[in-house]
């Protein structure tokens, strides 16, 4: 009997389907990232240090990194679309509750079971596209439901900023729970049913041999340490720009910080563009390019002209999703019939990047502030400059 057909561009099922990926993208990011440009009044409202108040942030995003793996384990065994469609309700629910929640302990629990539960889309999505999809729009795909993400968290934090300022936090996380909920309802409705998936073994010994083909690859270990550093200069940035642009010399309120993450519209339009570069040039150039862009970025933020940073920002978001979306599918492409595993641990590394790094930073912010976190940002590029220099030098020597 033939296997059934992948999914084509242009048929319903392949437009279903793309739009399902993407608001499911959209929704985890709403989820997870939109309490960003709150951490200073958390900090002001519990007496916390910024540093401490980044744990809102970091501890969702490490719950998140740790469940990965498990997660993609179960949807290799039960189902991906099954564990999308759980994580998007429970993510939500954890979401609903955080208003109830009157000490910082109580908060920084609900945030990190937000993210446990959230594990699951992440965990399923790039193995669900690169099964289901047609070969040839698999990139495409990918770089839209990176868009998804891009969108999200430009959506998430400027309305969680906008509507803190006016009703107060409590308010900002029912509305964000609600839309949680909404776009898991449409998730359901909208998400084909799998046709490529075949279940996997859970037995120990399958499952060390998937990961030993897999770190032994010449490409893929490279692509996990690129994610790792990659979100964590990324999500450093965005964490400590917000102490920085609330304090002299700017002393902007929540909004307009919250407004500045609409620059994210522009991860969504390079995501999607890293795709189909990727198609006509070798995913390492477009890594190469715009890596440097990020750079350029994180080196102007450094301006005490307000409009230079806003510049500085718009190019370190363009550079990340574009490296992101492109590292992605570059991951899809090495993985071959471990691809579920393959993009857990892609996403273990990325998500332990947004945990860790902005640790670090938040430690060179008390000794120097703004300064002290681009140096720390500056070596994290550093760092993936060499490794995706390291990866294409591979490629050309096989």
């Amino acid at each position: 009997m033939s296997e059934p057909a992948h999914l084509q561009p242009g048929t319903p099922a392949y437009r279903r389907a793309n739009l399902a990926l993407f608001l499911g993208g959209w929704a985890t990011f709403v989820l997870l990232y939109g309490p960003q440009p709150l951490l200073p009044r958390f900090a002001q409202e519990f007496a916390v240090s910024a540093a401490a108040a980044s744990l809102l942030i970091s501890a969702a995003a490490a719950a998140l990194a740790l469940m990965l793996i498990p997660a993609s384990l179960l949807a290799d065994r039960f189902g991906r679309d099954r564990l999308m469609k759980a994580s998007l309700v429970l993510a939500a629910l954890f979401t609903l509750l955080l208003p109830l929640a009157e000490t910082f302990s109580q908060v920084l629990w609900l945030r990190a079971l937000s993210g446990v539960a959230a594990a699951g889309l992440p965990a399923a999505a790039m193995a669900w596209l690169g099964d289901e999809m047609a070969p040839l729009a698999r990139a495409r795909a990918m770089g839209l439901y990176i868009a998804g993400n891009a969108l999200g968290g430009m959506s998430g934090r400027f309305l969680a900023a906008l509507l803190a300022d006016f009703a107060g936090w409590h308010v900002a996380f029912a509305v964000l729970g609600v839309l949680g909920a909404a776009v898991a309802v449409g998730f359901w409705r909208l998400l084909p049913p799998a046709r490529q998936f075949h279940p996997r073994s859970l037995r120990p010994r399958a499952m060390l041999a998937d990961l030993r083909s897999l770190f032994t690859d010449a490409v893929l270990p490279g692509l996990f340490l690129v994610a790792f550093l990659l979100m964590g200069a990324f999500v450093a940035f965005y964490n400590y720009l917000a102490f920085r642009l609330s304090t002299p010399p700017f002393s902007l309120p929540e909004t307009l910080i919250g407004a500045l993450f609409l620059l994210y519209a522009l991860g969504t339009g390079s995501s999607t563009l890293s795709g189909r570069l990727a198609e006509r040039y070798s995913p390492g150039h477009v890594a190469l390019g715009m890596t440097l862009l990020m750079g350029c970025g994180l080196a102007l933020s450094l301006s005490l002209s307000l409009a230079w940073v806003v510049i500085g920002v718009a190019l370190m978001t363009i550079g990340f999703f574009a490296v992101h979306a492109t590292a992605s599918a570059w991951v899809g492409s090495c993985a071959g019939p471990r691809r579920a595993l393959a993009s857990a641990l892609y996403l273990t590394a990325y998500y332990l990047g947004a945990s860790l790094p902005p640790m670090l930073a938040g430690l060179a912010w008390q000794w120097r502030q703004w300064p002290g976190v681009v140096l720390v940002l500056g070596c994290l590029l550093l760092g993936v400059l060499a490794t995706v220099v390291t990866l294409m030098w591979r490629r050309r020597a096989d």
